[in-house]
């Protein structure tokens, strides 16, 4: 139709409007008026009959009656072109059981057209899985086989209709095989639907056959782990995947995981929107460590109202690090506490990223600032048990253990007689009741007999580090030897695991501010020793390898420049760690 018919035919039709060259919008007149019969759409009607070319009808905002529908599908009969039904918001008002005819009118007069339908949102109309029974001729027709954009957002469909809808698909698709082009569906929109586990697995049985879609959006539909699990296997042949939107889902940190281990298949991801999926710190370290080295194209990622505290937060930011595409990044509504935001912040200064980072503003304060009460008086009942400890290990490390391992008293040494060759001791030994003695006695292999020692969790952070701190607690400022060969145990021990893994960084750099103290980790009864001097000594040491990533060293400069009672014995060993920091 040429601009000049175009203009006349809009001023004729008050309630319509022309979008473009190739899309007609009907409005009602005013919010009482309803499409209850033919008459009542003969406004919309002619304008659909006059329209030459017409690709695109935008109806959201009306209500659309089973007769007017019947008109309206009559209508489209002569619209082979047709291609997008934007058809959201099309029957406020409606009987449940009005809106599977009015459907069925519609899509017999797209069918009937022999139109090839490219989108089709039928959003936020009150459907229920009944209203699917209005579909099942339609979705697997020849008209959807073209079908790349399918938006069925707020509708209500339950289990019921997820399985329903699942069908429809899996039958247009089977039916188009035999075209030479199967339908290729990109866009999946299907949130507050109430689809669950069940409904979820059904539709990514659809999704791992498609291969070909670039957005999943399935907010808010009470989806747990085992729809988690069936989902994630579907992503791994939806390899062009750009949007996965699971907000307002119950992942958990065993669902985080799931999907963690498929990311590294989806190398176009741009937007990852896991809020409010309590995932958790678990679930977010499991998320950094394929991010730190996978999905280089990422624009968003959204981990708001996770219950992620410090530690995760240093993880995901470590991950953040190399994308240099990132636009935003949400941690908002987790627990850092008033200083955690504000490290956070730091973190991403530091890496002249903070335009990138949204509000913290509703953070929900750590568990730190929550539980101080409690753990003052858990403290003090635990002091007291520490104290009958301590005697208990001092007695035991009087304690000589000869070669056959049985344990005899030691006896008073006698100056007349010549000193026999010092056994050597094991690293079981030595770890059993750490000593500067012992340490020194373990000979140069000591890394090596106390990686041995760790058998097969000799790569495990968490571990290497507690390993590493009770190393480190016979270490002091004025014994060198010693301190070398603490230094010589953490090298030995830790640069396999950092120099292999980019992940493992920030794991080993949270791991051992939760040891000093600093931060919370996952147990609360955990006490870091009195004085952390020697912790800090062999720290120093490690800060300066090669193995050790520069973001790890910018988080421990954050959080060791903090003023923190557990530096209150340390401050020589602290300011030495500190200036150590400051020269990188």
């Amino acid at each position: 139709m040429a601009s000049d018919s175009i203009d006349k035919l809009t001023e004729q039709l008050a309630g319509t409007t022309v979008e473009s060259s190739t899309e007609l919008v009907y409005k009602r007149k005013d919010a009482t008026f309803k499409l209850n019969t033919a008459e009542d759409a003969k406004e919309l009607i002619e304008a659909i009959e006059s329209f030459d070319n017409m690709k695109a009808l935008r109806l959201e905002g009306n209500t659309l009656g089973i007769d007017a529908a019947a008109a309206v599908g009559e209508a489209l009969k002569k619209h082979p072109e047709f291609e997008k039904a934007l058809w959201s918001d099309m029957f406020t008002g409606r009987l449940k059981t009005e809106i599977p005819q009015a459907l069925k009118h519609l899509g017999a007069g797209i069918m009937s057209a022999g139109a090839q339908l490219v989108e089709l949102d039928l959003s936020d109309n009150a459907f229920g899985p009944n209203a699917m029974n209005g579909l099942v001729d339609f979705l697997p027709s020849k008209s959807c086989y073209t079908l790349q954009v399918l938006k069925l957002n707020n509708n209500g469909l339950g289990i019921t209709g997820g399985k329903m809808l699942a069908k429809c698909l899996t039958e247009c698709y089977e039916n188009s095989l035999s075209t030479g082009k199967p339908l290729a569906l990109k866009v999946f929109v299907s949130g507050r639907n109430r689809l669950e586990n069940e409904g979820t697995k059904a539709l990514s049985q659809v999704f791992e056959k498609l291969g070909t879609l670039e957005n999943i959006s399935m907010p808010q539909n009470g989806i747990n782990p085992p729809g988690i699990s069936a989902l994630a296997d579907a992503l791994k042949t939806n390899t062009s995947l750009k949007i996965l939107n699971l907000n307002d889902n119950t992942l958990t940190e065993k669902g985080a995981k799931l999907i963690a281990q498929v990311l590294p298949k989806l190398e176009n991801l741009e937007v990852i929107n896991f809020g409010d999926c309590l995932i958790r710190n678990a679930g977010a370290v499991e998320i950094a460590k394929v991010l730190n080295e996978n999905n280089n194209k990422l624009k968003e990622l959204i981990l708001s109202g996770n219950e992620i505290r410090q530690a995760g937060a240093n993880s995901i930011i470590e991950s953040m690090e190399k994308k240099e595409h990132l636009e935003k990044i949400d941690l908002d509504a987790n627990q850092f506490g008033e200083e955690g935001c504000a490290v956070i912040k730091g973190l991403f200064e530091a890496m002249n990223k903070e335009d990138i980072l949204a509000s913290l503003s509703d953070d929900e304060g750590s568990e730190d600032e929550d539980d101080d009460g409690e753990e003052d008086e858990e403290e003090e009942e635990e002091e007291e048990e520490d104290d009958d400890e301590d005697e208990d290990e001092i007695q035991e490390s009087e304690i000589q253990i000869n070669k056959d391992k049985s344990v005899t008293p030691q006896k008073p040494k006698d100056p007349s007689i010549t000193p026999q060759k010092q056994i050597k001791v094991s690293a079981a030994d030595f770890l059993a009741f750490p000593s500067p003695t012992k340490l020194q006695q373990m000979g140069e292999e000591r890394g090596v007999a106390i990686k041995h020692e760790l058998g097969d969790e000799d790569k495990d952070i968490e571990k290497l580090v507690d390993t590493i701190f009770r190393i480190s607690t016979v270490v002091t400022e004025t014994d060198e030897k010693t301190k070398q060969a603490a230094n010589q145990c953490a090298d030995e021990l830790l640069e396999p695991v950092l120099t292999d893994s980019d992940s493992s960084g920030s794991l080993f750099t949270n791991t051992f501010l939760v040891k000093l103290g600093v931060i919370k980790g996952e147990d609360k009864k955990y006490k870091p020793p009195e004085d952390v001097s020697g912790p800090l000594l062999v720290l120093t040491h490690i800060i300066q390898q090669e193995y050790v990533s520069r973001f790890s060293r910018e988080i421990l400069q954050v959080f060791i420049s903090k003023p923190h009672p557990v530096f209150d014995k340390a401050s020589t060993a602290r300011h030495g760690l500190l200036q150590t920091l400051y020269a990188f």
